[in-house]
């Protein structure tokens, strides 16, 4: 009978490569596969959550060993358990090599209904305070069932392994980066890359403790990135005729500690976007701790959180709607961010979570806070906001009139320098390019967000901990699309 189905499978394999050719790297079904191929592994394999197997598992499930013969589903996973899972102290780890995967959709009757993977992968042993040491390399086949919206996996060949060879032992980008991170005392590091208007790449480095890997999905919290994705859920309301660019917010909220100043009525969504309220960053860096200007709004620049608040609560009262629901209509739904909150709610997975570090490698007390904040502490994932990031290169579902106003030079911080709605703006790139960016930085975090709105390029990266500059740096001039050119510029 296993014979029997082997056949079949092989088969199936090779009729339905006739029948529809590898989808492009760039398309949605590849990054789903892709994503459930990282996820799969990272939480059952390297991570040995048992649970997540057994669901993630089609209860039909064939596992095809070229050297340890065939397994059903139950077999399977008592392998696992006993021995992946068995022993802490010598625990198999895989990773898949890089840009060996290739995804191949199943149809019938024009409905996709599955897909087969191929790919190469290899496995290490990971001892306490010991490099991990490469063990083999394989190649792999998977075919996945679609089942009511769910990725299952159904079969599995594992075959051709090998040992390690001098081209094999190390995978150069990873160690090199991990390298980095260890020298600087910064445990993880997140990294996202799209290329021509697609989330092409991600990855994520190191740990999220010092003791455990950081998996694919892992959850950083990211300071003032959290102010972007405000700043569209604002500019959806002014694009659909429901808030006013220009529209005074005093009708709605009034700080109290500013008592009957006049210049409240000139805080409106632009002065806010673009840091032109006159408040400080937050109010307790005022020696009296409360909320006051340093200046009438619209005539200069000042990067302010408490502006971005000013602009929550506004927002709030004026919907009777709080900042969290705004933004999973307006934002996190058609950006298809499913893993994003600004707060540590009853889905908040804690296991994944990325713990903070300080310069000099130790842990930051994780704070778990449960309001939104407009202006920080948004958690995330580096796929999520990768996503966020492709949504605004494709206009965020704008009007033109509004994305212009966003990508206007709204004000002037330095030469080629600007702020627009949202996002500082920085030009004089060659062919009239221009980046759009910002970043994030709180104890433990460091956050980059750089979009090329004419080229549809762009690329994320996420730290948690407070050695940033260098990792920085070097990412931007050694790895990155333009990062020497735009670092040079900074």
């Amino acid at each position: 009978m296993m014979y029997r189905q082997l056949l079949t499978l092989i088969f199936t394999i090779f009729g339905t490569c006739l029948g529809y050719t590898q989808v492009a790297k760039t398309s949605e079904l590849f990054l789903q596969l892709k994503k459930q191929d990282s996820v799969f592994f990272e939480r059952s394999f390297n991570l040995c959550d048992l649970d997540y197997l057994s669901t993630a598992t089609h209860q039909n499930l064939i596992f095809f060993h070229d050297k340890g013969g065939i397994q059903n589903r139950q077999a399977f996973l008592e392998s696992v358990r006993n021995n992946i899972c068995g022993n802490p102290n010598q625990k198999p780890i895989r990773k898949r090599t890089e840009n060996s995967l290739e995804v191949f959709p199943l149809y019938k009757d024009g409905t996709l209904y599955g897909a087969i993977q191929n790919g190469v992968h290899d496995f290490y042993i990971r001892e306490p305070n010991k490099a991990d040491r490469h063990t083999n390399r394989a190649r792999f086949t998977h075919v996945w069932l679609l089942e009511n919206g769910t990725w299952l996996l159904k079969e599995v060949l594992s075959y051709d392994h090998q040992e390690p060879n001098a081209s094999t032992a190390v995978i150069p980008v990873e160690k090199e980066i991990e390298s980095w991170l260890k020298a600087e005392n910064v445990p993880a590091l997140g990294m996202g890359i799209i290329e021509n208007g697609q989330l092409q790449k991600i990855n994520v480095f190191g740990t999220l403790d010092k003791k455990n890997p950081a998996p694919y999905n892992a959850i950083f919290k990211v300071a003032s990135l959290t102010k972007p994705v405000t700043a569209i859920v604002a500019l959806k309301l002014v694009s659909e005729g429901k808030l006013g660019l220009d529209e005074p917010l005093d009708a709605y909220w009034k700080d109290p500690d500013l008592g009957n100043n006049p210049w409240m009525h000139k805080l409106s969504p632009r002065i806010i976007l673009s840091h032109q309220t006159g408040f400080p960053n937050w109010r307790y860096l005022n020696e009296s701790k409360k909320l006051s200007f340093a200046f009438e709004p619209g005539t200069r620049f000042q990067y302010s959180g408490e502006g971005f608040e000013y602009l929550r609560k506004a927002m709030e009262a004026k919907f009777g709607r709080s900042l969290e629901q705004l933004a999973d209509s307006l934002v996190f739904t058609p950006a298809k961010m499913k893993d994003t909150r600004f707060w540590w709610d009853n889905a908040m997975d804690t296991t994944r979570y990325v713990q903070n570090f300080d310069k000099y490698g130790n842990a930051h007390e994780t704070v778990r806070y449960y309001k939104a904040n407009a202006s920080a502490n948004l958690l995330t994932t580096v796929e999520d906001y990768g996503n966020f990031l492709v949504y605004v290169l494709q206009g965020a579902g704008l009007s033109q009139a509004v994305q212009d106003e966003m990508h206007k030079n709204q004000v002037k911080l330095k030469e080629q320098d600007y702020f627009g709605l949202g996002w500082e703006k920085i030009t004089g790139f060659s062919n009239d390019e221009y980046i759009l960016l910002h970043s994030g930085k709180d104890p433990g975090v460091s956050t980059l967000a750089v979009i090329f709105p004419k080229s549809k390029n762009g690329w994320l990266i996420f730290l948690n901990g407070d050695n940033d500059m260098k990792l920085i740096e070097k990412l931007l001039t050694e790895k990155l699309y333009l990062g020497a050119e735009l670092w040079n510029k900074k």
